[in-house]
């Protein structure tokens, strides 16, 4: 089965809200996924991500793809953790 990390469309027309979930990358974009790892608001100004970015490396070890979007706010995230 190929997994993948995406995202998926919530709210109303005009204020978008996503989920970012593990899902079949044959199902349709807003349907079945097999966990949701976190959230992105893209109306926000600042603090606009929730990430579990130990569910999204666990994801990613076992092989899901994530998409490009979803690449990059993995990303941003790990840049704005403080160094431990």
């Amino acid at each position: 089965m190929a997994v993948a990390i995406r995202l998926r469309r919530e709210g109303s027309k005009n204020r978008p809200f996503y989920r970012i979930v593990v899902a079949d990358s044959r199902t349709r974009r807003d349907g079945r996924f097999i966990e949701m790892i976190g959230t992105y608001d893209p109306m926000k100004e600042s603090a606009n991500t929730v990430l579990d970015l130990t569910k999204a490396d666990a994801w990613i070890a076992k092989g899901a793809q994530p998409s490009e979007t979803v690449a990059s706010i993995i990303r941003n995230t790990r840049k704005a953790q403080p160094k431990a």
